[in-house]
């Protein structure tokens, strides 16, 4: 096993940072309906949270009838809550791979990444309305076989950007870290402890990040 080192002269493909193939969202009539569903159920759940959101208000708010919106998710609420979801999730990848890509080294592609993140969560309406009123809906997706399928989510979208410097486990090691930062800081966030700056994440992966996975790189190469 190589050693780990994080210079740039280690990106690979010819050094070329990484350019993410986003998957656009609303691309037909359909898709774009289903969005729009979406979005409007974003917006309810934002109000009034995710308990005493109705398929009624749903379909209200993104301007369509009942039968419409049955059409599109015949599931009815709980279809339209895993379309959220999804959506949200393969947003916050967009927002993710576009920060990461532009990085020349490990520890700026890490502070991206966290920085991006925390930026995303900050600002969504929804998921504040869920924390503040309604933790049990959120909480237990960050917590025992919930947390596994987020830190899995996290490994195999951080692996082609962490792989340019790591080898395929020591990336692993890092992708968990970073996303155990970013949950703990949206589960229980810490006053002086501002994610969104990248000033403080640069001396947080700095300090603790990169030295750990450098350490135990190097342990287990030798």
């Amino acid at each position: 096993m190589r050693t780990s080192s994080w210079s740039p002269d280690r990106l690979r493909a010819g050094g070329a940072p990484l350019r993410p193939i986003v998957r656009r969202l609303g691309m037909d009539d359909r898709s774009s309906s289903r969005v729009r569903v979406v979005d409007a159920a974003l917006r309810c759940i934002a109000r009034c949270g995710l308990r005493k959101t109705t398929v009624d208000d749903v379909a209200r708010e993104a301007g369509i009838s009942r039968a419409t919106l049955y059409r599109l998710f015949p599931g009815g609420k709980d279809a339209v809550v895993r379309a959220v979801v999804e959506t949200e999730t393969a947003r916050l990848f967009s927002d993710l791979g576009a920060a990461m890509g532009e990085a020349t080294d490990l520890e700026a592609l890490l502070v991206a990444g966290i920085v991006a993140a925390a930026r995303r969560f900050s600002a969504h309406a929804a998921l504040a309305y869920l924390l503040a009123h309604e933790p049990g809906t959120v909480l237990p997706c960050l917590a025992f076989s919930g947390m596994d399928r987020v830190l899995a989510a996290a490994r195999s979208f951080a692996a082609p950007f962490l792989g340019r410097w790591l080898e395929p486990h020591d990336a692993a090691r890092a992708a968990e870290w970073a996303t155990r930062i970013v949950v703990s800081y949206l589960a229980c966030p810490r006053e002086g402890t501002d994610l969104t700056d990248p000033v403080t994440v640069r001396h947080l992966v700095a300090t603790f990040v990169v030295p750990g996975v450098q350490a135990i790189a190097m342990h287990e190469a030798g």
